[in-house]
């Protein structure tokens, strides 16, 4: 059974995580359970070999290990944790440079998910047309409120990850759903620097 999550502290782990061949392999394997690198292939569209290599280097930083059974290139893979983390502001610079680059493969891969289940949901059934949703929002927040709001998304996103390790508790007809929240604060729209710029240029006679 994988770890619950892994904290990565290595630059090196997260440069080495931060590539989509890499980002699908895990995926894959994660709702999938244990695969061959042909299997992994085949439900990412790369050559075995290709998957192969990428795995090898997933396994060096311990992102993915053998499992039980099979010999050669045919031996299964699965993930070693069920989700990482990483802190980008207390660690060195060169943990938040790789933790951006990270960041920014997740994300755009995200975008790209939402826009294909946008253009698919089309022809889908009216239940999840109506249960599929994309909400943005802004508030005037306090530091405190902002983490308190954001641990409380967290804590909603996560209640079902469960689902992954126990299949007996997923319901009848449930599919596996992207689920994806940032709150963060706003820079150059409403700062004070900003906004005392724009004050002062519309008093009455300034110039």
């Amino acid at each position: 059974m994988p770890e619950r999550q892994r904290t990565l502290t290595d630059p090196r782990a997260l440069r080495a995580l931060a590539h989509p061949v890499r980002i699908a392999i895990i995926e894959q394997l994660t709702v999938h359970g244990a695969l061959t690198a042909s299997q992994v292939s085949e439900r990412i569209e790369e050559s075995p070999a290709n998957c192969s290599w990428h795995l090898r280097k997933l396994a060096e930083h311990g992102f993915v290990e053998e499992a039980h059974g099979g010999t050669g290139r045919q031996r299964p893979w699965q993930v070693s944790h069920l989700g990482v983390s990483w802190n980008d502001f207390d660690g060195p610079a060169e943990l938040a440079v790789a933790g951006e680059a990270l960041s920014q493969v997740l994300v755009a891969r995200e975008v790209d998910r939402l826009y294909d289940a946008r253009r698919r949901l089309r022809d889908d059934a009216a239940d999840w047309q109506q249960s599929a949703d994309v909400t943005q929002s802004a508030a005037w927040l306090t530091a405190a409120e902002l983490r308190e709001l954001n641990d409380a998304v967290r804590t909603l996103l996560m209640e079902k990850t469960d689902r992954f390790e126990d299949a007996s508790k997923r319901p009848a007809g449930s599919r596996l759903c992207a689920l994806v929240s940032w709150g963060v604060p706003t820079y150059g729209i409403a700062d004070p620097t900003h906004e005392r710029s724009e004050s002062r240029r519309a008093e009455p006679g300034a110039d």
